[in-house]
């Protein structure tokens, strides 16, 4: 699940500042400066990063197991300027105590089950 996680924080930092790009850059200079060039390059590959973001948020989601509604709220973090990068951590720190906590549950063996 460790490299589920990498992808996945790398994916929400990639595509978290892809849409900052997009809103605070691309989209004023196309309303404000009528160039609509930044937008016409920065939102397809905005576009084609959530993809590639939804996969790998699914991907954890269904290995950490998570409820629907937290993995819904996930999912839709990548069109949410700024809410990428604190879905991530929150997903990171959500990821990182399951694991402490499957690794702190007692290990039983052999000799100790009779």
């Amino acid at each position: 699940m460790e490299s589920a996680l990498k992808r996945f924080r790398v994916a929400a930092y990639v595509v978290g500042v892809f849409l900052l790009i997009l809103t605070l850059v691309a989209m004023p200079m196309k309303y404000l400066g009528d160039d609509k060039t930044l937008i016409a390059i920065v939102g397809p590959i905005h576009g084609f990063l959530y993809m590639v973001y939804l996969v790998v948020a699914f991907h954890l989601a269904a290995l950490a197991r998570w409820p629907f509604k937290y993995t819904l709220g996930v999912l839709l973090a990548g069109t949410i300027p700024f809410l990428s990068f604190v879905a991530e951590r929150k997903v990171t720190h959500r990821v990182q105590a399951a694991q402490a906590a499957a690794g702190a549950e007692p290990v039983r063996s052999s000799s100790a089950a009779r």
